[in-house]
């Protein structure tokens, strides 16, 4: 091979590497949100009347006047989006709910919608296994 190809397959070596790693690197674009964002805001703001799962029944919970719903049901998908960010927004005083308090001064719009999607999630039935 003459030196002038030799530089030419260099060239077109480097190019190539150069566009396979910029396809490699590009980030996919984001998925729809997941209720992944919310764990960590229920733990914080909710699991303490709802429990970790869910269901209500923690032991902070048998203290309280007015029991937490259950968010485990599998009812609660059923529930429209902007009644479960209303909720969470403005308390459960408007929705019957009056123990429910509201989250709209100290949480964000995306916390909100991340919150009402992990509890969607709570209340999923699990897949059942092959």
């Amino acid at each position: 091979m003459t030196r002038r190809g030799l530089v030419w397959s260099a060239a077109a070596a480097v190019g190539l590497a150069v566009a396979v790693a910029a396809v490699a690197l590009t980030p996919s674009p984001p998925g729809p949100p997941g209720p992944e964002p919310g764990r960590s805001l229920y733990r914080d703001h909710c699991a303490t009347c709802h429990g970790a799962d869910g269901w209500g029944r923690s032991w902070r919970a048998r203290l309280l006047f007015l029991r937490p719903g259950n968010l485990a049901d599998p009812q609660a998908p059923s529930l429209p989006d902007p009644y479960l960010t209303e909720i969470i927004r403005r308390g459960g005083a408007d929705f019957g709910r009056p123990g429910m308090p509201s989250f709209g001064f100290t949480l964000s719009e995306a916390d909100i919608q991340a919150l009402a999607a992990y509890v969607r999630a709570l209340a999923t039935p699990p897949r059942p296994t092959p």
